[in-house]
């Protein structure tokens, strides 16, 4: 009996679905600024990419992205050379991220 368990457990796991990490995206521009550029990388590593996206003050922009990993900083430059930094956004099962920042310059992130 202990021996089936072990077999319905173990074939429990294997059908367990493995996590896809980060897809595809929209990036909405709710700083109140136009963004210049904007770039993405991994938590914790120091290789910036550049996103093609740079929505203007209110718009958003498609991001075709696709990591395993879920946990990523976001850089733009937005006009006036202001830099903002999002950092650890998860990007995994998300469908749009709006970027968004205070006039009092305080930043943070919403999902959809």
């Amino acid at each position: 009996m202990r021996w089936r368990a072990i077999l319905a457990l173990t074939l429990t796991a294997a059908a367990a679905p493995v996590l896809a990490g980060a897809g595809n995206f929209n990036v909405v521009n709710a700083t109140g600024l136009d963004i210049v550029a904007l770039e993405i990388r991994r938590v914790g590593t120091d290789g910036w990419q550049p996103i093609s996206a740079k929505p203007t003050a209110g718009a958003r922009g498609a991001v075709t992205f696709n990591d395993s990993d879920c946990a990523f900083d976001i850089r733009a430059k937005l006009s006036g050379n202001i830099e903002a930094l999002w950092p650890g956004v998860n990007l995994c099962e998300a469908k749009s991220v709006t970027l968004n920042r205070s006039a009092s310059g305080a930043l943070w992130i919403d999902y959809d």
